[in-house]
C-alpha cells in the first residue's frame, strides 16, 4: 500500500520554516498551541473573501505578532486602515494579549496551492462543472510559470449517487524529493449534494534555485575540485 505523508509536514524543519515561532515551558505549551489554532480559525472565518493563504504567528514575552499572507490585502486593511485596527482590537479582546497584525501581499495567487484549492471549491459551490473547473485551473496554474500541478477531487462529483475520486495533473510532481518545493493545499467545497474534498499540489522548482552554494553545483556535477579553506593554517 502507498504510504501517504503531508508534503508540508514532510519538509518542515528541514527546508520549510515553522508556521508558529515561539518557545514555551511544558506547562504553557498546550495552551499556547490551542490559542494559535483559535487565532487562525478566527481569522479564516472572519475574512473568507480575503484569499488568506496562511497565518504565521511569532510570540515575544509581551506581544503576539500575526503575519497574514493574503492575495487581497485591501479587504483586511479597509478604508484608511480602519478594518485592520478593528481586527487587532477584536483579537486583543478575545485572547487578552497585546497583538500586532502584519500583512504580506501575495502577487500571484496561482502559485499558491491553498488559494488554488479554495478557487476550485468556490466554483464547485456555485454549481460549476467540476471537469471545466479542473481544466481551467490547470491552464491558469501552468501559465503562472510553475513546473507542475496536480489536482484531486473526491466526493459526489456532478451530483452522482456514488462518490468517487477524480485526478488531473500537468508537468512534474516529485512528491518524495525534499529538494523540490512542492506546495500543498486542501479545502472542502460544501455543495447541495454533500461535501467535496479538494487537494492541490504545485511544484515550484528547487529550493536551491537562485542560490549559489555547493549543493546547487553538486546537482549539476560542477563541484570545484579544490575545497575552499575558510582560514589559513
Amino acid at each position: 500500500m502507498g504510504q501517504k505523508v503531508h508534503p508540508r509536514g514532510f519538509r518542515v524543519g528541514i527546508v520549510e520554516p515553522w508556521r508558529s515561532r515561539w518557545y514555551a515551558t511544558k506547562k504553557e505549551f498546550g495552551d499556547l498551541l490551542v490559542e494559535d489554532r483559535k487565532i487562525r480559525k478566527f481569522i479564516h472565518t472572519e475574512y473568507k473573501s480575503a484569499a488568506i493563504e496562511k497565518v504565521e504567528i511569532d510570540r515575544t514575552r509581551d506581544q503576539v505578532i500575526v503575519h497574514l499572507f493574503s492575495a487581497r490585502p485591501g479587504i483586511i486593511i479597509g478604508r484608511k486602515g480602519q478594518e485592520i485596527d478593528r481586527l487587532k482590537a477584536r483579537l486583543e479582546d478575545q485572547f487578552g494579549r497585546r497583538m500586532e497584525v502584519k500583512i504580506v501581499e501575495i502577487n500571484n495567487p496561482y502559485r499558491r496551492a491553498q488559494l488554488v484549492a479554495e478557487d476550485i471549491a468556490q466554483q464547485l459551490t456555485k454549481r460549476g462543472s467540476f471537469r471545466r473547473a479542473i481544466k481551467r485551473t490547470l491552464d491558469q496554474v501552468m501559465e503562472a510559470g510553475v513546473n507542475g500541478v496536480k489536482i484531486e477531487l473526491s466526493g459526489r462529483l456532478g451530483g452522482a449517487e456514488m462518490s468517487r475520486c477524480e485526478k488531473a495533473s500537468r508537468g512534474s510532481i516529485p512528491l518524495s524529493t525534499l529538494q523540490r518545493h512542492v506546495d500543498y493545499g486542501f479545502t472542502e467545497a460544501k455543495t447541495a449534494q454533500g461535501v467535496i474534498g479538494v487537494k492541490v499540489w504545485v511544484d515550484l522548482g528547487d529550493y536551491a534555485d537562485g542560490e549559489i552554494s555547493d549543493g546547487a553545483y553538486a546537482e549539476a556535477s560542477k563541484v570545484s575540485k579544490k575545497a575552499k579553506r575558510s582560514h589559513k593554517r
